[in-house]
C-alpha cells in the first residue's frame, strides 16, 4: 500500500494561495453633514470608481446646500491616531488631504504623514463656496511649509492659489509664476482648477516638473448650466486619487478624473437636493470594486 504524507508534509508541499486585496485610498478631510462634499463626497467617489475608501476625519461641519453654519475641529491627537491606525493596517496606495481646519490639525497631519512614503494629493480647502473660512490663516503656513513638500499633487482653485501664493492670477504668465512658486516649495505637480472663471469652457491646467522644465497640460471641458456644483473640488481630487490607486500615471489619472466629474455634474444638473447649491451625482455609473492578488 502506498504511504500518504502526513498533514504536516502535505501542508509543506501544497502551493501557496495568492491573497486578494482591494485598492485602498485614505481621505483626510472634514465631514459635510449635507453629504455633498468632504468625507462623504470622497467615500462616494471612491465607491463609484471601484476603490476602498478609509477616512481620518479632521473636523465636523454643520452645513447644507445653502452654506456652512458651524464647524468643530477634531483633536490633533485623534486626527494623528486615525491616520496611523489606517496606514499601518489598511496600507492605502494613495492619500488625499482635504479640509484641515486649523494649525494644530494641519501639524498633526504633517507629523503623521512624514512617517510614511505614500503618494499624497493635497486639496487646499480654505473657504466654502458660501464664504465660510474652513482653514485658519496660520494653518496656511503649515500647509506651505510642511504639507506641500509631502505632496505629489496640489489641486487649488483660483482663490486658493491666490491665497497660497499672494499673487494675482489673471494671465497665463501669472498662473505659471504661481505654479512655479508652489513647485519651489516642494510640490511635485500643481493642478490649477478653472471652475471659478467665466466663459463657455472650463480649463484646468496641470503643471509638472519635467526633465526640460515645467510641463503644462490643459484639460478643457464645456461649461455646464447648473447650480449643483457643491463638492466638485473634493470629488475631483478624490477621483484622481482613486485612479492613481489603480495604477494610472498622474496625467492619465487627471484626465480620467476630469471625465468622471464632468459626467457626474451632467447627471445631477437638473436634480433638486436642498434649496442652494446641490451635489453632483457621484454614483451615475458605479464600477465594481477593483481587486488584485499578491
Amino acid at each position: 500500500m502506498e504511504l500518504q504524507p502526513n498533514n504536516k508534509e502535505g501542508r509543506q508541499h501544497s502551493p501557496q494561495r495568492l491573497q486578494k486585496h482591494y485598492r485602498a485610498v485614505l481621505s483626510i478631510a472634514g465631514s459635510d453633514s449635507s453629504g455633498g462634499a468632504g468625507i462623504q463626497a470622497d467615500l462616494k467617489t471612491f465607491s463609484a470608481l471601484g476603490v476602498y475608501g478609509a477616512t481620518a476625519i479632521t473636523a465636523i461641519t454643520a452645513q447644507n446646500t445653502k452654506g456652512v453654519h458651524s464647524q468643530l475641529a477634531i483633536s490633533p491627537e485623534m486626527v494623528y491616531n486615525q491616520i496611523v491606525a489606517v496606514v499601518e493596517d489598511i496600507a492605502p496606495s494613495v492619500i488625499k488631504i482635504g479640509m484641515l481646519a486649523n494649525k494644530d490639525v494641519a501639524t498633526a497631519v504633517a507629523d503623521a504623514l512624514s512617517r510614511y512614503n505614500i503618494p499624497t494629493i493635497l486639496d487646499p480647502v480654505m473657504v466654502s463656496s458660501s464664504g465660510h473660512r474652513l482653514l485658519s490663516l496660520d494653518a496656511q503656513e503649515v500647509v506651505k511649509e510642511r504639507l506641500l513638500p509631502l505632496s505629489m499633487l496640489v489641486t487649488p482653485n483660483i482663490p486658493e492659489m491666490e491665497a497660497l501664493t499672494a499673487m494675482s492670477l489673471t494671465t497665463a504668465e501669472e498662473k505659471l509664476s504661481a505654479a512655479q512658486y508652489l513647485l519651489s516649495l516642494g510640490a511635485q505637480a500643481v493642478l490649477l482648477k478653472g471652475g471659478h472663471e467665466e466663459g463657455d469652457t472650463k480649463c484646468d491646467t496641470l503643471y509638472q516638473c519635467g526633465t526640460s522644465g515645467i510641463e503644462i497640460t490643459h484639460f478643457s471641458t464645456p461649461s455646464i448650466a447648473t447650480k449643483n456644483i457643491h463638492g466638485t473640488g473634493c470629488t475631483l481630487s478624490s477621483a484622481i486619487a482613486a485612479f492613481m490607486a489603480q495604477g494610472m500615471a498622474l496625467k492619465d489619472a487627471v484626465q480620467e478624473a476630469k471625465r468622471y466629474i464632468t459626467e457626474a455634474i451632467k447627471a445631477g444638473a437638473d436634480i433638486a437636493i436642498g434649496h442652494g447649491f446641490g451635489p453632483v451625482n457621484h454614483l451615475f455609473n458605479p464600477k465594481p470594486m477593483s481587486v488584485y492578488e499578491e
